[in-house]
Parts: structure tokens; sequence; C-alpha cells
């Protein structure tokens, strides 16, 4: 699997909420853990984890591909 960075937000240069794109046509998040409450409230299936992203990594994530796809 190949994957590049399409989003990132590095204010502190170690904590690094990140999402790339893969040549599979998938999406990779890398943020925090959810705390414990959040999880509560979703219906994760084995193997699922849930991760927390500040929505401007998102917006540029999108923003890239968006671009890529035209």
């Amino acid at each position: 699997m190949r994957i590049t960075r399409v989003g990132q937000q590095c204010p502190d240069g170690v904590t690094c909420p990140a999402v790339f794109a893969t040549d599979e046509y998938t999406m990779i998040v890398q943020g925090r853990r959810c705390p414990d409450e959040v999880l509560g409230m979703l219906r994760l299936g084995a193997g699922e984890f849930a991760v927390e992203i500040p929505a401007e990594v998102w917006r540029e994530a999108a923003a890239q591909c968006s671009t890529k796809a035209t």
C-alpha cells in the first residue's frame, strides 16, 4: 500500500493529526484516540477505532483530494 499525506496540522511539532490517501482508494486518519465517553456513543465493529482530528485538517484533505481528482 502506498500513502500520500493530503492534510496535516502540527501545532507543537510533535502531535500531528493527519489524513492520508492510499493507492487503494481509501483514506487513513491519524489523530488522538477519542475519549471513552465518545467511544460509548459509537457502534464500532471488531477491529475499528475512532480518532479525533481538527476540522481544518479534514477540510485541507478534502480540498487536496478534489483538486487531484479534476
